[in-house]
């Protein structure tokens, strides 16, 4: 028993070490890991809630068409230079966008839910129905036939390759490059339109140059393999044939929900939390301490292998740290406790029946154990139902956050309060401090 309680001894000790090693620095971690992941209450930055119309889309076609909006959203963010984009699907038919440390421009926000599909339309006549209205008149798709099917003239036609140029006038103009199917329509619709308006519309609006008013550029030849858009604002040009490049979304997306934080007011979360939770744990460490004298402070020694373990799976997983999950990780602090407090009660018990130090650490942690692990697993339960519920609401990351750090610290407590601090008293047992079982039991149990 004693060698195999040694060895547990040793493993814990390099179990400890290697957390260690994970959590400092905190800024990276010996073995590699990155730092410590902060959501957006504490690095600041925006959420964005978007929701996605699938009026058009079939039944089973919603998960595939969802997880390519995602696909494309990333793709999106990307050239934004943000390093720890969250983005999500949330519930059937919204997507969670969370760009920590950064602050974007309004048409930068809108512009990452656009379907990035340009649309060329031609002037409707009084007698056909119109899709758009401008101040240049009313317009319809232009449409051409292709092996018998009228098809209408978009960017989903282009080459992923288009790219920004400025002419010898200095003009700037967005070049792109028709596939095989773009470029015979292309061909047919501009062959009929010449010296008459071709319309560029963008969703339900035209496409809008620098000046403000829609791009419709009159046809003067005809357009087969490549062509060129002229009036955009450099930043506007530059902006649009990334995404042209980076693919188009499925669907139209809406932001339902905005949240900025403040990187400033972020950082004030961090101290606090930071402070408060110390100020917890020494408290806690003192209380156990005092009251449990040398059982408290096994207890106590228990509960920064504990916090180090804790942390250490919090890099490693990676688990984002919101104020509401900073939370959670100390409420799970004090279940860690009271773990133990059980444990010792019932050890209490066993010594004032007249038994050794071993036999009551062996009897007081195998009766403790039917209460801690109810009691967890009620916990585990209800972690399980606030993520859940969490899931399906706009808002609802802080919860989920919650849920995920109280979940990770009660697991991790459980492993903590039964084998780590049940090790670390079982040293004692042989020594010349076993004989004064008093040093084992409260302070208010001493008769």
């Amino acid at each position: 028993m004693l060698r195999k309680n040694t060895l547990v001894f040793i493993a814990i000790l390099v179990i400890f070490t290697l957390s260690l090693l994970v959590i400092l620095p905190v800024e990276k971690g010996l073995l590699g890991k990155k730092g410590v992941l902060l959501g957006l209450d504490l690095q600041g930055g925006i959420h964005l809630v978007y929701k996605a119309d699938l009026s058009s889309v079939e039944p089973g076609d919603t998960a595939e068409i969802m997880d390519g909006a995602v696909a494309v959203i990333a793709n999106r963010i990307n050239p934004l230079g943000v390093t720890e984009p969250v983005i999500e699907k949330h519930g059937e038919d919204r997507i969670v966008v969370e760009l920590p440390g950064l602050s974007i421009t309004d048409k930068q926000k809108e512009r990452l839910g656009r379907t990035a599909l340009l649309e060329f339309g031609e002037q409707a006549t009084e007698d056909e129905e119109a899709r758009w209205e401008n101040e240049l008149g009313r317009w319809k798709p232009a449409t051409g036939t292709i092996d018998g099917q009228e098809k209408a003239l978009n960017s989903s036609y282009f080459r992923e390759n288009t790219y920004v140029d400025i002419d010898q006038f200095g003009r700037v103009l967005l070049i792109f490059e028709w596939d095989e199917e773009g470029s015979k329509l292309s061909e047919e619709i501009t062959s009929r339109m010449m010296g008459k308006r071709l319309g560029i519309f963008e969703g339900d609006g035209p496409l809008l140059g620098e000046d403000g008013l829609p791009i419709a550029p009159k046809v003067q030849a005809v357009i087969t393999g490549s062509g060129e858009i002229t009036g955009l604002s450099f930043n506007e040009a530059t902006e649009l044939s990334k995404q042209l490049n980076l693919g188009r979304l499925p669907v139209s997306l809406e932001i339902i929900y905005e949240q900025t934080i403040s990187p400033v007011l972020g950082a004030d979360f961090v101290n606090l939390s930071l402070k408060a939770g110390l100020i917890g744990i020494v408290l806690v460490m003192l209380f156990m301490s005092l009251y449990y004298r040398l059982s408290g402070l096994v207890a106590s020694l228990s509960l920064i292998f504990y916090g180090a373990l804790v942390m250490a799976l919090f890099k490693m997983i990676p688990v984002t740290l919101t104020l509401a999950g900073i939370g959670g990780f100390v409420l799970s602090i004090g279940m860690a406790v009271d773990a133990n407090v059980l444990i010792f009660e019932r050890m209490k018990e066993e010594l004032g029946a007249g038994r050794t130090l071993g036999a009551a650490i062996e009897v007081g942690f195998s009766r403790a154990w039917t209460a801690i692990r109810d009691s967890n697993i009620t916990t585990f339960i209800v972690c399980g139902i606030l993520y859940w519920v969490g899931s399906s609401i706009v808002a609802g990351a802080p919860v989920m956050g919650f849920a995920l750090t109280l979940f990770i610290g009660v697991a991790v407590s459980m492993f903590t309060a039964i084998l780590v601090t049940r090790t670390l008293l079982r040293l004692f047992v042989g020594t010349h401090l076993a004989q004064r079982t008093s040093l084992f039991s409260p302070y208010l149990g001493r008769k």
